[in-house]
């Protein structure tokens, strides 16, 4: 087996090495030194800088954005951004609800939300909870059972209580 890099992907590796180091914005890297925390304008602001790029949503399926990266190549993305200490972007919308959008949804779903999520213009958070169970996923009684309707469609039953989402 052989774990050296190839020349194209050590190419890659000072492509995206010059790029941070380019265009990762002086006052985040500041705040960050200082100890602040980071707020939504800071992580939207690298995840803007990243979408202009082309590089926001590297997992994505290319016809939705995504780079079409090697598995190599999204390595040394993310080699290379922890060595320079880069944010990430925030998982939510990207990494938590673009997949099963960009899976499951309708072709209007998608044209709605996916370019919003991509650019980081649209900011999304998940969140669960019901009585008695606060956020201990493992303890959660909702359900959902798949019945088949009168009109011989399937539809989904859900029994539970939510107290925020």
């Amino acid at each position: 087996m052989n774990l050296d890099f190839s020349p194209e992907d050590n190419a890659f590796r000072q492509e995206v090495r010059t790029f941070i180091a380019e265009n990762y914005p002086k006052a985040l890297r500041e705040k960050q030194e200082r100890g602040e925390t980071l707020g939504k304008e800071d992580h939207l602001s690298w995840h803007r800088i990243l979408a202009k790029k082309g590089w926001a949503v590297p997992s994505w399926p290319v016809e939705l954005g995504g780079t079409g990266w090697t598995p190599t190549q999204k390595y040394i993305w993310s080699e290379e951004q922890a060595r320079a200490d880069t944010i990430g972007v925030l998982p939510f919308g990207v990494s938590m609800l673009a997949p099963v959008l960009y899976t499951f949804g309708t072709e209007e779903q998608k044209q709605r939300f996916l370019p919003g999520i991509r650019e980081g213009l649209v900011w999304w958070c998940q969140g669960y909870s019901e009585p008695g169970s606060g956020s201990d996923l493992a303890s959660l009684k909702t359900r959902a059972e798949r019945v088949t309707g009168d009109d011989g469609k399937e539809y989904y039953i859900v029994n539970g209580q939510k107290t925020w989402t």
